[in-house]
């Protein structure tokens, strides 16, 4: 069953059966797939704790006051307060918060009992099964913007239309290609990678071919989703400062041509950019690339939790590797949050970077002592660390401080958390310069100065 369906037959809103995953932290997995289908846990849960579930949206929906949600939840104004202070600041002049803050939510943070939520789910998907680790909140905000992919009825109730192109950002190795595909997935297109070399004019078993033939071809077939890296090279808005290549210029004419059929041929172009600040204003215009969606770098508990899916991906229980895991308790995620919370700004590449490394450096240890019980230590995880640190230069920094540029302009109410969390992250690296003494004899001055106070007080 759908997640639609499920919510229309319970008379609950779809989105609040997503902000409650989130509120809850439940695993996503567990709760429904990549294509909106609800698991049988998921289900039994939503129908036999339907009363919940809409006193859960009613406070969804409404503004309130620290005193009412405290008269809610039976909590302590101050704690209250507090939490919201830590995790919010949708905060109206009168006092009122916004109807996004769930007092459930809030009371489920400050230890209220929800056990009965979390037994429906005892049986976790295991980090290697699961369709993605964490991103809990893009995969939701992606689902939204790809509504009318999924509900025809947006269309027809809202005149809701698909968007023709949507714009991926963020840092290098931040997962821009992984989420084209998930994006493929998710609304059943077939996903195709523009080649460098359709862009230009090239020849095939002696044929002539260009950009235009290859996008004319493609308009053809049944549901392709295209993604164009380099988007904000390609796209870049033309001024006086930049010499944008006449290959980019010829490709942006083309796609703006077509791009006012790609709805009614199944077509959706994705481009995958680092930044979009110097993307022509044209190029997003509406019913163009429109829709922006941020890329983030993992945060803390994703790095956690990508650390352990790579170190285990396809290893059995009696694998050498596995073995000396479970012995040093590595099997476990809680292991991993001392060096995640070391790889501040690490992308997802540079974490696998780490895990790759420091799988080599265990093997070589091994071979030397043939010990199973050997101890993952911190020389072994700092050596790796410094290994995964070679992508982290000072170009690799400037990028991130221009994503964040940019989420705050173009999404920073959808993505606040994170990009508070990431800017805190990045501002760890800034350099605090030491004051210089001033050039000349203010020094010896000083000091003779000094001299002369001693001698005054003595």
């Amino acid at each position: 069953m759908k997640l639609i369906e499920l919510a229309k037959e319970l008379n609950i809103s779809a989105e609040a059966i997503k902000r409650f995953i989130q509120d809850f932290d439940l695993d996503l997995g567990g709760c429904i797939s990549t294509n909106f289908e609800v698991t049988a846990d998921f289900e039994k849960f939503a129908r036999e704790n339907i009363d919940f579930l809409k006193r859960y949206e009613k406070d969804l929906d409404k503004n309130k006051t620290v005193e009412q949600i405290a008269e809610t939840i039976n909590q302590p104004k101050e704690k209250i307060e507090k939490a919201i202070k830590d995790d919010h600041s949708n905060i109206f002049d009168n006092g009122f918060f916004r109807s996004s803050i769930s007092s459930y939510g809030i009371d489920n943070k400050l230890g209220g009992n929800y056990q009965f939520v979390y037994d429906y789910f005892g049986h976790k998907t295991n980090l290697q099964h699961r369709d993605f680790i964490g991103y809990r909140d893009l995969f939701f905000y992606i689902s939204g913007v790809l509504e009318p992919f999924l509900n025809p009825q947006q269309i027809k109730d809202w005149g809701i239309h698909k968007p023709a192109g949507i714009i991926l950002y963020g840092p290098p190795g931040s997962g821009k290609i992984f989420w084209a595909n998930k994006i493929a997935e998710i609304i059943g297109y077939q996903f195709k990678e523009v080649k460098k070399h359709y862009l230009g004019t090239s020849f095939i078993d002696g044929s002539k071919t260009n950009f235009n033939d290859f996008l004319v071809s493609m308009m053809q077939e049944d549901k392709v989703l295209l993604l164009l890296e380099n988007f904000d090279e390609i796209m870049m808005e033309r001024n006086a400062e930049t010499d944008v290549a006449s290959c980019n210029l010829e490709t942006q004419e083309i796609i703006l041509h077509y791009i006012s059929k790609f709805e009614q041929e199944d077509v959706l172009m994705i481009g995958s950019a680092n930044s979009v600040s110097e993307i022509d204003e044209e190029v997003l215009a509406p019913g163009r690339f429109d829709v922006l969606v941020p890329v983030f770098p993992p945060n803390a508990s994703e790095r956690s939790e990508i650390i352990l899916y790579a170190m285990t991906k396809g290893l059995q229980e009696d694998s050498l590797l596995y073995k000396i895991l479970k012995n040093n308790k590595a099997d476990k995620i809680p292991f991993w949050h001392g060096v995640s919370s070391q790889m501040k700004t690490f992308s997802n590449t540079m974490v696998i970077d780490f895990t790759q490394s420091l799988k080599k450096r265990i093997k070589n240890l091994y071979a030397r002592t043939r010990n199973e019980n050997l101890k993952i230590d911190q020389k072994l995880l700092n050596g790796a660390l410094r290994d995964a640190a070679a992508k982290l230069t000072e170009e690799y920094l400037d990028q991130v401080a221009r994503f964040l540029n940019d989420v705050v302009i173009n999404n920073y109410d959808d993505f606040k958390f994170r990009v508070i969390a990431l800017k805190n992250e990045l501002d760890a690296y800034k350099v605090v310069e030491v004051p210089r003494r001033a050039i000349g004899f203010q020094h010896n001055e000083e000091e003779s100065k000094g001299k002369e106070e001693n001698k005054d007080n003595s």
